[in-house]
């Protein structure tokens, strides 16, 4: 089986492939400041909850936005499942072209979205991820990865709000009856929702403006919901299209 780590900026997402069947998910919080036994030991006891053992992993894949971490797992990967991980990075085959500036630029999380996305759904395609930040990926017809365009994510622009104003209070990400908010809270839940719902599309607008009318828009990352009913813009929504973009590209290098 297949141990595919996402090292994400807030999270790592673990997934379990045994073939193409995704058998389990989980995440763990990052931090820089754990030793690789530390996480071992967690996803030593997060596996047997899915019904998995240590022993079924013969194979890890590894894509990192967190430098300080990755060692930590390519650790962990020979010291308790006995494999030379892929750590996807410049060099790494993935089927696509990446035509960015400088290619090594570009986070590994992005081309990995975009495999998967150009792989399972074809081109033109754009992938907006919806996570620590609100990132956008465009893919061409051929398979080219052009770039694409990083705002600040949901929770970084309300955690802004709730630590630099004085009156301002955390809220719950959720759809408000109205763009014209009646109070605090719904005030706060219109320009964070409905806003970033508007960015969103906007932005969708203006790719599908360069890259083609007829493009496919998968969303993916833990806050895509949140702006997916307000958007309706999202031909898929795949939670797992990183860890299915780490499967893809490990099955390319074998």
């Amino acid at each position: 089986m297949l141990l595919a780590i996402d090292i994400g900026n807030t999270n790592v997402t673990v997934g379990v492939f045994d073939h193409d069947d995704l058998k389990a998910t989980f995440r763990l919080s990052t931090d820089t400041r754990k030793m690789p036994d530390e996480y071992a030991l967690s996803v030593s006891q997060l596996l047997p909850l899915r019904g998995l053992s240590l022993s079924a992993i013969d194979s890890v894949a590894i894509c990192s936005v967190v430098p300080p971490l990755t060692p930590s797992f390519t650790q962990l990967a020979r010291a308790y499942f006995d494999v030379e991980p892929l750590e996807v990075g410049s060099g790494t085959r993935t089927g696509i072209s990446v035509r960015y500036d400088p290619p090594r630029d570009v986070g590994a999380d992005r081309i990995v979205d975009a495999a998967a996305a150009f792989s399972m759904y074809g081109g033109p395609v754009i992938v907006v991820d919806v996570g620590t930040a609100t990132v956008f990926d465009a893919v061409s017809e051929s398979g080219d990865y052009l770039g694409g365009a990083i705002a600040p994510g949901i929770s970084i622009a309300a955690d802004s709000l709730f630590h630099t104003t004085a009156m301002l209070r955390r809220v719950e990400l959720a759809p408000p009856p109205s763009a014209i908010g009646r109070n605090t809270v719904h005030a706060l839940q219109a320009g964070l929702v409905f806003g970033y719902s508007e960015l969103v599309k906007g932005m969708v607008r203006r790719f599908k403006n360069e890259l083609g009318e007829h493009s496919s828009v998968i969303a993916t990352g833990g806050l895509a919901e949140v702006v997916a009913d307000e958007s309706g813009i999202f031909d898929a929504i795949d939670p797992n299209l990183t860890l299915t973009g780490l499967k893809i590209v490990f099955e390319l290098n074998r």
